[in-house]
């Protein structure tokens, strides 16, 4: 049987205020909103699947083991106001069985636009990881899973990490197994974690759908599924917001009762174990070249940067964003600087997507705004307001 590796996202952005034209408040961020949000997903989420995750480890004597990443603009929040889940994460590394992901620090989308920007959040999120739970990250992983042959050469380059996630993407792999480590071309020592997609959706997405053919799915189905894999697999990668579980999937679904059971399950078959993304690349050799020369996500079903950039509003939107870095640097203003990378935050063009069909359920969750028309205007009003502080203070 093919080794299980869980990676679990955990990121929340910070949401722009209703910001007019004529707005000269600088600040820019609704509070009140946010900590609403917080508070919810918190309550339905964090709280009580980080609970169920270390009772997991510790009933499992610790042969339950996953990755965990958190973005730098999400930590902050906690600390602030559900300092509780900082310290349930940091009890949850301190077993051991638990690795941290590095990230940019502002989920942002900046490889594309400013690799000194890019560079800098993976440093301070690194920073930020050692500081609150005393492990510095050796694994990366870029905004939504956001990838080509580019970035991994980039990354191999900075001679910290061992190895990058990325989605699966059957473009790239064609008939050959997301479950095996891969390597980039032309890199000498990065390895590659693919998410199996179908299987990680199938819990993400597909768990409550009562028309899914498999529905309802168990615990005890779903690890059938895992140990029929080819038997060359090396590893499932099975990567998952955190807030699928209480948020995206309702506790009144059974997705708790499915977590609870399933590490249990698949440990019980001949050959299972779980392992975090560094123990499988350190586990398992590449199997051969993933050859990525164009950009991949694990977004919607394109699984491209349609998301993000798929309009004329996104791409003007970052295009403007970015123009405003140098003049911000120059003027070595702490806060302007502090605001300006809130508003890298990719959150704030995936809410200017225009992409209504089968995935417009998806971009509509946790959306503040009618339309991403609305989304476009907001942003650009909150920017306007920015460079005038930047002309200002120049």
């Amino acid at each position: 049987m093919a080794s299980v590796c869980f990676y679990f996202q955990m990121h929340q952005p910070l949401r722009l205020r209703r910001y007019s034209v004529f707005d000269t408040d600088t600040g820019y961020f609704d509070d009140y909103r946010n900590a609403q949000v917080l508070d919810k997903v918190v309550t339905r989420s964090y709280q009580p699947t980080l609970t169920l995750l270390d009772k997991l480890v510790k009933k499992l004597d610790g042969r339950f083991r996953f990755s965990l990443s958190i973005t730098g603009v999400l930590a902050d929040q906690l600390l602030s106001a559900a300092p509780q889940i900082i310290e349930r994460i940091r009890e949850l590394v301190d077993t051991g069985c638990v690795e941290l992901l590095n990230e940019t620090y502002f989920h942002s989308l900046a490889f594309l636009y400013s690799r000194a920007e890019f560079r800098e959040q993976i440093e301070l999120h690194a920073e930020q990881m050692e500081q609150l739970f005393g492990q510095r990250p050796q694994v990366f992983r870029n905004t939504e899973l956001i990838y080509n042959n580019d970035l991994a050469y980039y990354i191999e380059s900075l001679d910290c990490f061992r190895g990058i996630l990325a989605e699966g993407a059957d473009r790239v792999l064609g008939s050959r197994d997301p479950c095996c480590i891969y390597t980039p071309p032309h890199t000498e020592r990065l390895k590659l974690l693919l998410k199996h997609y179908r299987l990680s959706d199938d819990i993400a997405f597909r768990f409550s759908n009562r028309n899914w053919s498999e529905w309802p799915l168990t615990a005890e189905k779903y690890a059938g599924w895992l140990s029929q894999l080819n038997g060359e697999s090396q590893v499932c990668n099975l990567f998952l917001d955190l807030e699928t579980f209480g948020e995206h999937q309702w506790a009144e679904t059974g997705i708790f009762d499915f977590l609870e059971s399933l590490p249990g399950r698949v440990l019980q078959i001949s050959g299972g174990e779980m392992l975090t993304c560094s123990q499988a690349l350190e586990r398992y050799d590449p199997v051969d070249e993933f050859d990525a020369p164009h950009m991949i996500s694990w977004a919607d079903s394109e699984r491209d940067l349609s998301a993000w950039l798929g309009n004329a509003m996104q791409s003007n939107a970052m295009h403007e964003l970015y123009k405003l870095e140098a003049p911000i640097r120059e003027t070595g203003d702490e806060e302007l600087l502090a605001d300006w990378r809130k508003l890298t935050t990719s959150d704030h063009v995936y809410y200017m997507c225009t992409k209504y069909f089968a995935d417009g359920d998806v971009h509509k969750y946790f959306n503040p705004y009618e339309s991403p028309y609305d989304s476009y205007i907001n942003f650009m009003n909150v920017l306007d307001n920015l460079r005038s502080r930047v002309a200002g203070a120049g």
